[in-house]
């Protein structure tokens, strides 16, 4: 008998998990009615503190993890939700940081079990996984007191089921195309996106690229929404490569802080520092409190993002592992554009997994300049793309590839091409990332 299974409480927990999971994870209807009916039952929690809402196409969760640290520097006690989770449905719905207790989780499906019902009998149609989640976290985030809630998107904007909160501050990173259900054009992603920004609310906005910034701004205008636009009224400064991370110059709308550590690699991370300490700003204004800089800095410092560009150091003097969930195009670059200005070692084992419904052949090409081996494997999950297509389309594009859909076999034989010094770069799904962390016997804090 396992540990994990001796532990008091784990039956339980695991069977309601279990009837959560069976609302079809991977099932995403748009629409507000649902979500809204089932948080008027519970007394329109979404209601109950200042919510920084964040969409775009990569980085919601470095992001939401940036700004929760920070506020929580500032002392105000943050809730925050983010999807997917890496290892445990909890890691979705933290306070001050931190996952809920598997206790408080068994205890808040517990108490939506009625409400759903209600919704479902009066609707005719099932809540779905995603929309008790938010609903969820939401509950939690009123009877915890949190001052702030933030709160990232499922998928897209303007009809995910976050959306049913009007947010304080809106918060758009760079939108690309990535779900076909979006739109397959940027300008239609854009639209979707832009979806989250409230009247008269500030919506913070990263670099985007011409069509998304036209688009964005329209939306803006539209609700009397003041904007704060990365490169005019914030942005990075410069960055420093250090040890683990990197030293950060930001320019945020009301102060700057300069030469404050980032435990995080990567440049694309040094831009969601200072997207996250624009949005922070806008909020503590709202609330016409101080932007702190000593405390912004204490806040950066803080900041942890598991799964992305992660290092797991060697314990045995094997190689390092690094763990990235990039899982298209865009985040796959910027992955390998830190392999080649963040991360020390010798040569670059991939190891690779893809869901089947993204864009593998884009993900393939962006990364393969940047690695010396490639071992293709399958996340435990049935979306999967085929090891054997990976490996193929590797071996298109000119180098080898070995296929291993066993992801224990595969992590061994990747480990297996890299010496110490060397680097075992995990990436491609988030699921992967998960499955990898639990093999490696990490958990998330």
């Amino acid at each position: 008998m396992n540990a994990r299974a001796s532990e008091p409480g784990a039956a339980a927990y695991d069977a309601a998990v279990a009837r959560l999971f069976a609302r079809r994870p991977e099932r995403m209807v748009p629409g507000l009615e649902r979500i809204a009916a089932l948080c008027a039952r519970l007394g329109e929690p979404q209601r109950a503190a200042a919510v920084v809402h964040l969409t775009g196409t990569n980085g919601k969760t470095s992001l939401a993890r940036l700004i929760a640290s920070l506020l929580e520097a500032h002392g105000l006690r943050s809730g925050s939700y983010t999807s997917p989770h890496l290892q445990d449905v909890r890691e979705r719905t933290r306070i001050a940081d931190r996952p809920i207790s598997r206790e408080a989780m068994l205890d808040a499906l517990a108490a939506l079990e009625g409400p759903i019902a209600e919704v479902e009998d009066e609707r005719g149609e099932m809540v779905t996984f995603f929309e008790t989640l938010t609903a969820l976290a939401y509950q939690a985030f009123a009877e915890r007191a949190v001052d702030a809630a933030v709160v990232e998107v499922g998928m897209g904007g303007r009809w995910d089921a976050t959306n049913v909160a009007d947010a304080e501050v809106a918060v758009l990173n760079p939108v690309r195309v990535d779900h076909a259900e979006l739109g397959t054009t940027v300008a239609e992603v854009a639209r979707e996106k832009a979806g989250i920004i409230t009247a008269g609310a500030p919506a913070v906005l990263a670099g985007q690229d011409e069509v998304a910034a036209r688009i964005i701004d329209a939306e803006a205008r539209r609700v009397g929404a003041p904007t704060l636009v990365a490169g005019r009224d914030f942005g990075l400064l410069a960055r420093r490569r250090g040890d683990g991370g990197q030293h950060v110059d930001l320019r945020a709308p009301r102060g700057a802080v300069e030469g404050a550590w980032l435990p995080l690699l990567g440049a694309h991370q040094a831009d969601n520092a200072a997207v996250a300490l624009a949005a922070v700003d806008a909020l503590l204004e709202r609330r016409g409190l101080p932007l702190d800089v000593d405390a912004a800095a204490r806040g950066l410092a803080a900041a942890a993002s598991p799964g992305r560009l992660e290092v797991v150091a060697p314990t045995d003097g094997g190689p390092t592992v690094l763990l990235d969930g990039a899982h298209n195009p865009a985040g796959a670059a910027a992955l390998a554009a830190a392999l080649g200005s963040d991360v020390a070692g010798g040569r670059r084992v991939l190891l690779l997994g893809v869901m089947g419904d993204k864009d593998v052949g884009g993900i393939v090409d962006a990364l393969l300049p940047a690695v010396d081996d490639v071992v293709a494997t399958e996340a435990p999950t049935g979306r999967s793309a085929p090891a054997e297509r990976l490996a193929k389309l590797c071996r298109l594009a000119g180098r080898e590839a070995l296929a291993e859909a066993d992801l224990p076999a595969a992590l061994a034989a990747a480990r297996a091409c890299a010496a110490d010094g060397d680097v075992v770069i995990v990436t491609g799904s988030l699921y992967l990332v998960g499955a990898v962390r639990d093999a490696l016997g990490l958990r998330v804090g």
